[in-house]
């Protein structure tokens, strides 16, 4: 069965179990204890994967948890920053659904504006935080937007495309560049000089393919056209490379690093080239921490 990190509707019980000897604690200590009690045995990257804004995924989930389980009158803040379980948490036998939790959420806030609800009145169930939808749209359009620059790169012409190779590797700090003459470059389409002398030097060769692999004669002529001053090389494609070509890189004298069309816009990604920002989103949370000197 794989291992998941839990949404945060699965950290309900596990949350009043922490709480149920009535103790009143921080947040923070209460997620810890929660953690150490109910997912103790998940995988130590599990644990320490996090989130697009640095939070821990886990942490976070319980703490949006926490947050449900405030409105639905589970749980209360009897003081800053700190968490205690209710008489109605106390008296919480079974398993507490998400369905049961947002329906106590909807008769509250109806309570005090005066009305009734039935649970066929809540809208649809939401299994995951909405912190967890930001982020689900997030990733939704950077998949978009790597797939748009994917295509892109197999369009265009094929000189730019190994100049777009040289702006990426010097983006990443890898030192100012050199294009080789397009005639007779024998297979290598730039020059990267690691250090300011050009003492250090990596060798690029940029293959902008639709659909063809790269194989491996590719890599055997790459590494051929390299010259004796050097022993590192970066091949790139827009497509993939195949076994062959992978166990050539692999073995080879010279150190070989291989990048494929979807590790490049990865890359691209992550450094801003070829796309630009959009828009820039906040999302702000309350600062306990200020509150406790109070």
């Amino acid at each position: 069965m794989k291992l998941e990190i839990p949404k945060y509707s699965e950290t309900f019980n596990p949350i009043l179990e922490v709480l149920s000897n009535d103790e009143i604690l921080h947040r923070r200590e209460l997620i810890k204890k929660v953690i150490q009690k109910s997912y103790f045995h998940l995988p130590k990257e599990l644990l320490e994967e996090k989130i697009k804004s640095g939070d821990v995924l886990i942490e976070n989930r319980i703490a949006w948890g926490i947050s449900y389980l405030k409105q639905s009158e589970y749980v209360k803040y009897p003081k800053r920053g700190f968490v205690q379980i209710t008489s109605k948490g106390l008296h919480q036998k079974g398993v507490l659904t998400l369905k049961q939790v947002q329906l106590d959420i909807s008769k509250t806030l109806v309570y005090k504006d005066g009305g009734n609800i039935k649970e066929d009145d809540i809208d649809e169930i939401k299994t995951s935080s909405p912190e967890d939808l930001i982020y689900e749209g997030f990733n939704q359009i950077e998949k978009e937007v790597k797939n748009d620059l994917l295509e892109k790169l197999k369009t265009i012409d094929p000189y730019y495309f190994e100049k777009v190779i040289l702006i990426l590797l010097k983006k990443m700090g890898y030192g100012e560049f050199i294009e080789t003459s397009k005639s007779g470059d024998g297979g290598i389409d730039g020059i990267i000089n690691e250090d300011k002398l050009g003492l250090d030097k990596i060798y690029i060769q940029a293959k902008r393919f639709s659909e063809n692999k790269v194989r491996e004669k590719d890599i055997r002529n790459f590494i051929g056209a390299m010259s004796g001053d050097t022993n590192k090389g970066v091949f790139v494609t827009t497509s993939l490379f195949d076994s062959g070509a992978i166990e050539k890189a692999k073995n080879a004298h010279h150190k070989i690093i291989l990048l494929d069309g979807n590790k490049l816009v990865d890359l691209m990604h992550e450094f801003n080239v070829g796309i630009q920002i959009k828009a820039t989103y906040e999302v702000k949370q309350l600062d306990e921490d200020f509150f406790e000197e109070q």
